[in-house]
């Protein structure tokens, strides 16, 4: 396997705290007995970030275990979120698939912890303080990806796609297209432009998988457990990064373009893989839904 990067120097202070919020998920999930996704470098990540350092990185670090909003509930959000975009892109390249790309792909390590078949190709798209922290990582751990691993630095928000091309993405075959917690932080015009930009350069076969929130109103859901405990237990205020801004159904949007789309909640993974994940009230979950799409 090879693996390419036009990144060098690591800037931690360039990573956004969700990034490592989602990593430490990743670790406590790894060391879990009935773990749903292992990720074997996300801890490394966390003690690349001094303001991590207090963080749990195993679930029996875990004070109240899958009772706790932040470390239990959120991180068991993460980890099933994980899996189900893990089987998604799986089972897709075992159809002949080859060439994959992850739109703000974060410290995920897909490369590199997945069993790729041969000839695949996966592209990273993200800031480039995100790329650089994660290749100086896996670098001191001398991790070897698994399948062709290209970094691309780019924003979702201006020409990513010019970028990506450049770094040798071909339109003509098919793609498997991931964006796994990106859109609901963009504005709604931008997240019709990278659909929009996604339709114009998917080959027949090709499928998307993203995350899309409904219902974000920061005035009223403050005060719900999940959003309250990373406030005053980690200082960060979640919905304040998400984008408010009403927005058209993105599914919809993609069904107009002539793809077709399944549309679900976290629940119903609970519910396929038997993990105890109840709705409760006030429920910061509630509004996520994770949209598969295929052309």
């Amino acid at each position: 396997m090879t693996e390419t990067s036009s990144t060098s120097t690591p800037d931690v202070m360039g990573v956004g705290l969700t990034a490592f919020l989602v990593a430490a998920a990743r670790a406590i999930e790894t060391s879990r007995p009935d773990a749903l996704s292992r990720d074997e470098y996300a801890e490394y990540f966390l003690r690349a970030a001094p303001g991590c350092v207090d963080w749990p990185r195993r679930y029996d670090e875990v004070p109240g275990g899958d009772a706790d909003p932040l470390w239990g509930r959120l991180a068991r959000f993460f980890a099933l979120r994980t899996r189900a975009f893990d089987d998604f892109v799986l089972d897709t390249v075992a159809d002949g698939c080859r060439q994959v790309v992850m739109l703000g792909a974060g410290l995920d390590t897909r490369a590199n912890r997945l069993a790729w078949p041969e000839g695949c190709t996966v592209f990273e798209v993200d800031q480039p303080e995100v790329l650089a922290l994660k290749q100086s990582v896996l670098d001191g751990l001398s991790a070897v990806p698994r399948a062709t691993r290209v970094a691309v630095t780019a924003d979702l928000r201006h020409d990513w796609i010019g970028a990506l091309t450049a770094a040798g993405f071909d339109p003509t075959r098919p793609t498997a297209w991931l964006s796994e917690g990106v859109m609901p932080y963009l504005a709604p015009a931008v997240e019709q432009e990278v659909l929009a930009v996604i339709d114009a350069h998917s080959a027949s076969g090709s499928v998307l998988g993203f995350e899309a929130k409904i219902g974000i109103d920061p005035d009223t859901q403050q005060h719900y457990p999940i959003y309250a405990a990373a406030r005053e237990r980690l200082d960060m205020n979640l919905l304040a990064l998400f984008n408010a801004e009403p927005r058209t159904d993105p599914a919809a949007d993609l069904e107009t373009r002539g793809w077709s789309t399944d549309v679900h909640t976290v629940f119903h993974f609970a519910e396929r893989h038997g993990v105890a994940l109840p709705r409760v009230p006030d429920d910061a979950l509630a509004d996520n839904r994770w949209v598969f799409a295929s052309r």
